[in-house]
């Protein structure tokens, strides 16, 4: 197993280097001028041709693009993601709080998803085609297709304006967490337990079931070796489902007010503060990159024939 994580970890290395060079290159794609971006940020009332250059000296700008790639690159690595064009502070100062407070709301979302997704996913498994079945299902396409900006809306109106029960906005308490997490489970979890439904449906019929219900093996134990057998492919979707939560908090996070990465980084692109709008990118792909990573990992713990295969 030691072995397996290794080769697993060192296999990553090559893919992070081309997410950072396309990240750099994206940004670095926008027909704006930094520099000019920079320069009026700062509020200068004349931007002539010389502060410009001046300011690209400055920044490193008039350097070779591979030279600026790899002083980028060599900074990020020490969590050095520059500095803001809009405040002039440290990037990894304004980018950390908000990554926390983002990384709190998507794991307290994750772990009621995925508890409610295994829960559900076993009901309809086990009472596939009765009405508990079809009108779970039914009630999770509805919240589906209810875009989460009127679900976040509606919620705020009910319960913190008619009710006064939850606050509107902001992170002050745990109370805090129960309406942005409410919509992001409504928004998701209707995905993921149909995963794990089709997951057990698929075992239904296998050999090892057959057999242990005719030697008379409960049918509560049956299912649990069921759902331990569904659940492999169950951890990758849900373990890829992290950083898509992570990335997709973006509109509940402005509803709510929340001081995360979704807050933080639209107000960069109005602001186009581009140091922290790649910093924002960047951490993003390397989060998908790492729960891939973990979801192999755990699946390798759980299945050997995994671990030879690589």
């Amino acid at each position: 197993m030691g072995s397996y994580v290794m080769k697993r970890l060192f296999s990553v290395i090559p893919l992070l280097f081309i997410i950072s060079f396309l990240t750099f290159v994206f940004i670095n794609l926008s027909p704006l001028d930094p520099a000019e971006v920079v320069l009026q940020a700062q509020g200068v009332p004349t931007i002539t041709d010389e502060l410009i250059a001046q300011t690209k000296q400055e920044l490193g700008l008039d350097q070779p693009f591979l030279i600026q790639y790899f002083h980028w690159l060599l900074a990020c690595l020490q969590l050095d993601f520059g500095h803001s064009y809009v405040t002039k502070e440290p990037v990894s100062a304004i980018i950390g709080p908000a990554f926390f407070n983002t990384l709190k709301l998507t794991l307290v979302s994750s772990i009621v998803i995925i508890v409610l997704s295994i829960l559900l996913g076993v009901i309809c498994a086990m009472k596939e085609g009765k009405a508990i079945d079809k009108s779970i299902r039914g009630f999770s396409f509805l919240l589906m297709g209810i875009p989460s900006y009127l679900l976040a809306s509606f919620m705020i109106w009910y319960f913190s304006v008619k009710l006064d029960l939850l606050p509107t906005s902001g992170l002050d308490s745990y109370q805090s967490y129960i309406l942005p997490v409410t919509v992001i489970t409504a928004s998701y979890v209707g995905i993921y337990f149909r995963s794990v439904r089709n997951s057990m449906l698929s075992h239904l019929n296998e050999d090892f079931v057959l057999y242990g219900r005719a030697c008379g093996i409960s049918e509560k134990k049956v299912t649990i070796h069921i759902l331990r057998n569904s659940l492999q492919v169950a951890i990758s979707i849900f373990c890829m489902g992290i950083p898509t939560i992570l990335g997709g908090t973006v509109v509940v996070e402005n509803v709510f007010a929340w001081p995360g990465l979704g807050s933080l980084s639209v107000k960069s692109i109005l602001n186009r503060d581009f140091p922290i709008i790649q910093a924002y990118v960047l951490i993003l792909a390397v989060s998908f990159v790492f729960f891939n990573t973990f979801s192999d990992i755990i699946n390798a713990a759980m299945n050997p024939k995994q671990r030879k295969s690589m």
